[in-house]
């Protein structure tokens, strides 16, 4: 797969980089803090505190790059090298981070890598019924090669978990405001709690417990804390953006079977397999709505809107369709 190969620039990039003496310490003497993707930067955000001045908070892919084609560039891995505490998922597409951290100049870097710290509670990649094959598994994969569900964030329960480990991190870098962070990651987790209620009191009764997406699906994580099903067009690391008329027709036909009044995207979609599929079922008056990723977040003058107010959203919208 492409996103599990370094570019020639990069891995040019990851070997200068271990002999460069122009990595700068962190700046102010301030903690330097990196996450890669959007939540993990959320989170990290709220352990640290709005307030705290001590911390210097990167957002990696604040450019919006997706997490399954990103590759770093001689900046990101110069501000890497001697951060002091980086935060990142850990999937395969995030197989650069090996060359980058062996080449740190930080050698007491607290490195959290979640999908580690998850460990029994990850999920394979799964391949459906009528989901669209992309033929990886005939190009390159080893059959007895377990690929895991690189979207951990999109579950609330993982995500307890998660900036547990973030405050772990900082606590042991910054020990004279560990109990800001402890605090701090006390209060996120009640927030947690208390969203992770609300999803289970919308779904425990919910009349509908199978949804259709016209697009990838990357909420098994979400799904299997509920006790949800789904249908979709693609794997949620798919990087294909048209189905196959049997995928097409395979989606319209289960909205025809279960009765199905919406078809998923997720954010940023064009819509248009949504809208195939749509046409292609009897009663061509399915709405189409969108879940967020959170995935590909860009950080403009304005801060987005944060993991829980964004995680609200996706129940609010879940809301209409499960009743």
């Amino acid at each position: 797969m492409l996103r599990k190969i370094i570019s020639a620039a990069a891995a040019l990039t990851l070997a200068a980089s271990a002999f460069t003496g122009c990595s700068a310490p962190s700046s102010n003497g301030k903690l330097s803090v990196i996450c890669t993707v959007y939540p993990l930067y959320d989170w990290s955000c709220n352990i640290i505190g709005t307030d705290s001045e001590n911390v210097e908070l990167t957002y990696l892919l604040s450019s919006g790059a997706d997490l399954h084609n990103y590759q770093p560039t001689t900046e990101d891995i110069m501000k890497i090298s001697s951060c002091d505490v980086f935060v990142y998922v850990g999937g395969e597409s995030d197989k650069w981070v090996d060359s980058a951290l062996s080449n740190a100049q930080n050698k007491d870097m607290e490195v959290v890598d979640l999908m580690d710290i998850l460990g029994s509670d990850l999920r394979e990649e799964e391949l459906k019924e009528g989901m669209q094959d992309t033929g990886e598994e005939e190009h390159g994969e080893e059959e007895d090669e377990i690929e895991y569900d690189e979207h951990i964030w999109l579950s609330l329960r993982n995500a307890k978990k998660c900036t547990a480990a973030i405050a772990d991190a900082l606590k042991k870098k910054d020990s004279a405001n560990a109990d800001t962070y402890a605090e701090n990651a006390k209060l996120y987790s009640d927030r947690l709690d208390e969203l992770d209620e609300m999803y289970t009191e919308a779904t425990e009764n919910a009349a509908v417990r199978t949804l259709i997406f016209g697009d990838r699906f990357p909420f098994r994580y979400l799904f299997d804390d509920y006790g949800l099903d789904y249908y979709a067009a693609f794997k949620g690391c798919s990087a294909d953006s048209e189905a196959s008329f049997e995928t097409i027709s395979f989606l319209a036909k289960k909205c025809d079977e279960l009765g199905a009044e919406y078809v998923f995207t997720i954010d940023g979609s064009d819509c248009n397999i949504a809208n195939a599929v749509v046409s292609s079922t009897r009663s061509k008056d399915q709405k189409i709505a969108a879940l967020y990723s959170m995935q590909s977040v860009r950080m403009n003058d304005k801060k987005p809107a944060g993991y829980c107010e964004t995680m609200r959203d996706n129940l609010n919208t879940l809301k209409e369709a499960l009743n």
